[in-house]
């Protein structure tokens, strides 16, 4: 099967940052710009197990997803100090269930609210590998303490 998530968890191929967070259930990193620079804070919660949707997942599956997602966001707002966090599941490209996380940072116009219109904002925080794996850590960080509490 050629599935980019599932040969991202079996190590077949680089992706931009670092793991921030993965057990036997989920996968949390920054999405992939294929090298380039982008949007800070856009992170990824993947289900570890190859399902499309939602709707696939089992009861324990869901619990820890969701879970993850409210851990993600707090971490984001207490780290980058993001204001709101937009979430979403798309599927469309790629058919293994995963989370958009995307923060928006205070001071983004409201004409670029939107989980994919605030990286379009110009003074949006557009960082390459070496920013992306700083912010990778930050949130680790803060989610190991938070963890540990």
């Amino acid at each position: 099967m050629e599935c980019f998530i599932c040969k991202k968890h079996l190590g077949e191929l680089k992706t931009d940052g670092i793991t921030i967070y993965e057990d036997d259930f989920v996968f949390v990193g920054h999405i992939d710009n294929n090298g380039e620079p982008g949007y800070l804070g856009h992170l990824i919660i993947d289900l570890k197990r190859h399902v499309p949707t939602l709707g696939d997942m089992t009861e324990e599956e869901a619990v820890v997803f969701g879970r993850m997602m409210a851990r993600v966001s707090k971490a984001l707002m207490v780290t980058e100090g993001a204001e709101h966090i937009y979430s979403l599941v798309s599927g469309n490209s790629v058919p293994h269930l995963h989370m958009h996380i995307v923060p928006r940072y205070p001071g983004t116009p409201e004409q670029y609210w939107g989980p994919m219109s605030v990286r379009d904002w110009s003074d949006a925080p557009i960082g390459g590998n070496h920013e992306i794996i700083a912010l990778c850590e930050r949130v680790r960080s803060c989610l190991e303490k938070t963890n540990a509490q």
